[in-house]
């Protein structure tokens, strides 16, 4: 796989935007209002201080140095050049260390050097962009150490997302940018588990993520017909 798994017009979105990806009134307020919850819901159940991080279709940075600074050692990975050049500006400025780097996640698992590493790896945000998600399921899976915890997120694929995902956030709310999503892309619940499941991986919770027109505040709960998290295992060895 490696670099097939590549949808080349989803990195250039991403690039044509990186410039703002820092600014919370940007294209990215989105990605801004949820990485508390986030990075919350990750620390709570694998507290990040000490623990050995790849944080996979990082774009510009923002939850990577969110782990980062409560204690982990973050490697970021994305295809985009224009967001990890961001990601590396900001993490100088902000005194926050990241090893970021130019490449596929299947292509990290492949090295030696950090197959079975991590601790935790994080996939957030990014499965709807790339042809394969099964195939960055299974490369994400060989870079947990046995015991280690996978955190992925993803829209879930019906109409109702397409009403709130796409038509709500991208042309009536204008939350984000027209054309950021393709419906066809998005991951029901029971595919994500399969995907899991099928790269050996133990499922540990689906919680939704909603978000209030009216108070512009995300939170967390059982509702997953649009977004959601899904936390993972990889079996200790016995």
């Amino acid at each position: 796989m490696s670099r097939t798994n590549v949808d080349q017009n989803e990195i250039a979105k991403f690039e044509a935007l990186a410039s703002r990806w820092w600014d919370p009134s940007s294209e990215f307020r989105p990605l801004h209002d949820i990485n508390p919850l986030r990075l919350n819901y990750i620390d709570e159940r694998t507290p990040l201080a000490g623990c050995r991080v790849v944080d996979v279709g990082c774009g510009g940075g923002l939850l990577s140095e969110g782990m980062a600074r409560r204690g982990a050692t973050v490697t970021g990975i994305d295809m985009g050049e224009a967001p990890l050049a961001v990601a590396r500006l900001h993490g100088l400025e902000s005194g926050v260390e990241v090893d970021y780097r130019q490449t596929t996640v299947e292509e990290l698992a492949a090295d030696p050097d950090h197959e079975g590493q991590y601790d935790i790896v994080t996939c957030l945000e990014m499965l709807e962009h790339v042809p394969e998600p099964a195939s960055v399921i299974r490369a994400c899976a060989r870079l947990l150490r046995p015991g280690g915890e996978l955190y992925v997120s993803t829209i879930n694929r019906n109409p109702k997302s397409f009403l709130f995902a796409i038509v709500g956030a991208e042309y009536l709310l204008r939350l984000l940018p027209r054309g950021t999503h393709e419906w066809s892309k998005f991951i029901r619940p029971s595919e994500m588990s399969d995907h899991l499941r099928g790269a050996g991986l133990d499922i540990r919770e689906l919680t939704g993520m909603t978000y209030n027109p009216v108070t512009k505040v995300y939170k967390l709960g059982r509702d997953v017909d649009v977004n959601y998290m899904m936390h993972a295992t990889k079996p200790a060895e016995s």
